[in-house]
């Protein structure tokens, strides 16, 4: 009779992959600065909009001063950053 386990179970010990800290970083209503970073993504979930520009990872980013606004036009999410005293605000 055995008294030792059968093989390969040390395989399956292997440490996880170390998470690349994507998702949204500022919400609809809170303040951008210049450069300040939206979202990271991988691919197009969100678009950029008035006021951001998109990073060549499809990092999302403030281009001006303003409150974050999150927009949805013909089925796409589209990402604002509305500048002080416009709109009403």
């Amino acid at each position: 009779m055995a008294h030792k386990k059968s093989g390969g179970a040390k395989a399956k010990q292997g440490s996880k992959p170390t998470g690349k800290r994507l998702g949204v970083k500022l919400y609809a209503g809170e303040k951008a600065i210049p450069g300040s970073i939206i979202i990271r993504q991988r691919g197009t979930k969100f678009f950029s909009g008035v006021g951001t520009d998109l990073g060549r990872d499809h990092t999302i980013f403030s281009k001006i001063a303003g409150v974050v606004n999150i927009r949805i036009k013909a089925g796409r999410k589209y990402i604002d950053v509305i500048e002080k005293g416009k709109n009403g605000s």
